[in-house]
């Protein structure tokens, strides 16, 4: 299928030519092969003039201030403003995907926020932002452009975020957290069955991605498990993937279980039960993670930081306003003196639950 590419044809770097005139894409897995003015399975990687060229450089559908517990990020900076934004198209194809008027979006209309890297990141500073965060879709399928941002942003004292999937390349997946600070992985289950059928992936490489990143990098990351009633929401299944975050990345990954609503292509499933998230999280507990969270729900404690050695309320949290705080600047229990794994940096911020919609005109 055609497309017409937009005037925004960056070229990018991961692609090879094949024997037969077709030229494969190497950043993600889906590895697609594409002949001349074909785009990829994600949309926004297309080839024109014999390369793979990013057609949303500079593009975005819209920018919004947010708490950093949004994304979700409970260790990160915690109180904290991040700027979130994300552009069209996505790599993975959720049936449940709950912000698929962008990921799954093929209107290049959708990208009404146009922005330069450098005006994305003094718009960050002057609105008092901590970080930035790409999200809305997966920023691995605008490689590229997230970089050039996370490199302007550092340059202002700005960290980056990001919230994927992981579903990248091992050269790609090396290049793209390198500039990363903090991460927010999608771990979306623990079959490969449920990978294949609902997200239309596969489980291993998002597997090898999140080890990576432990393993090889300083990055902060935390992990988020949808939970969606008759297809992922098993003690047994909870019990699997807990147990591998234990024995791979260790206790101190917090886990973020939260709760489906009916959405996209799976308007036929109910809600989440609240009890659902619960017996999650005293699963990932029992078996060894220290911090197990609940979320998209209404419960301060399942939302709340607890030390792992006396108990102490560390951080309370009532959806995403911080009211407890037993933490030293450098993040050590104030009873025991136990670290809590994160990142802290003095006192928490009070952004709160606001989320503040931004235009980026006035920075351009």
């Amino acid at each position: 299928m055609g497309v017409t590419i937009s005037s925004d044809r960056f070229p990018t770097a991961y692609w090879h030519q094949l024997d037969d005139g077709r030229i494969q894409c190497d950043l993600c897995p889906r590895a697609c092969k594409l002949k001349e003015g074909q785009q990829g399975l994600c949309f926004v990687r297309a080839r024109h003039d014999d390369q793979i060229v990013l057609t949303t450089y500079g593009r975005s559908s819209g920018f919004c201030v947010d708490p950093i517990e949004k994304k979700p990020l409970n260790h990160y900076l915690p109180g904290t403003s991040v700027l979130s934004f994300g552009t069209a198209g996505c790599n993975l194809f959720c049936k449940f995907c709950q912000n698929w008027d962008m990921s799954k979006s093929r209107e290049m209309d959708t990208l009404a926020d146009q922005a330069e890297p450098e005006t994305i990141a003094r718009a960050a500073e002057d609105l008092g932002c901590h970080s930035i965060a790409f999200t809305y879709n997966d920023p691995v399928i605008f490689h590229e452009y997230a970089i050039d941002v996370a490199q302007a942003c550092h340059e202002r004292g700005i960290k980056a975020v990001a919230v994927t999937a992981g579903y990248i390349c091992e050269e790609p997946r090396k290049e793209f957290f390198r500039y990363m600070d903090a991460v927010n992985f999608d771990l979306k289950a623990f079959t490969e069955r449920f990978y294949r059928k609902i997200t239309g992936s596969a489980l291993q490489p998002v597997l090898d991605t999140i080890e990576y990143v432990h393993n090889e990098t300083d990055v902060w990351f935390e992990l988020t498990n949808l939970l969606i009633p008759g297809e992922n929401d098993s003690s047994e299944e909870i019990e699997q993937m807990s147990q591998w975050v234990v024995e791979h990345l260790g206790p101190d990954i917090p886990m973020h279980f939260t709760a489906f609503h009916p959405d996209f292509k799976m308007m036929d499933h109910p809600r989440t039960p609240a009890e659902t998230l619960t017996n999650a999280r005293d699963v990932a507990m029992r078996n060894g993670i220290r911090y197990a969270y609940t979320g998209n729900v209404h419960d301060e404690a399942g939302g709340s930081t607890y030390c792992h050695h006396c108990g102490q309320k560390l951080i309370g949290r009532d959806w995403f306003v911080l009211s407890d705080w037993n933490l030293t600047h450098d993040g050590h229990c104030t009873s025991c003196g136990t670290r809590c794994a994160g990142v802290f940096d003095g006192d928490p911020g009070r952004w709160g639950a606001r989320r503040v919609p931004v235009r980026l005109a006035e920075w351009r």
